[in-house]
């Protein structure tokens, strides 16, 4: 299992797509749908993934195809979203949030985990 979840994080970045060839989506309530379908609860509150969880799904998700399939049909853990459950709408208004989701800064610019003396 922790293979399959590493070889997704690690080919997740050659999936990316740029925001001009997904659906048009309301970021804001990409975010609010993201937490009230529970998205969160896996992939965590900013889309990050965790160890034994969900994988990152943001920023810079795969195509939106592939979501879009994943999200119907999953072949891992994840509960199926059929189109019933989770309108086409919503699930570009989620992939909207996971494109908006920022890059998190590097390690050496939070200082608690810098090695710099402050």
């Amino acid at each position: 299992m922790r293979g399959l979840i590493f070889t997704i994080l690690i080919s997740w970045p050659l999936f990316a797509q740029t925001p001009a060839s997904a659906p048009p989506g309301n970021a804001q309530n990409g975010r609010k749908l993201f937490e009230n379908y529970g998205c969160y609860q896996c992939h965590g509150r900013e889309a990050q993934g965790g160890l034994g969880t969900g994988p990152r799904l943001g920023p810079k998700p795969i195509a939106f195809a592939a979501v879009q399939r994943y999200v119907r049909q999953p072949t891992g853990q994840m509960p199926p979203y059929t189109a019933k459950v989770v309108s086409d709408k919503d699930l570009a208004d989620i992939y909207a949030f996971l494109q908006a989701v920022k890059q998190p800064p590097a390690v050496k610019q939070i200082p608690l985990l810098s090695n710099s003396p402050q």
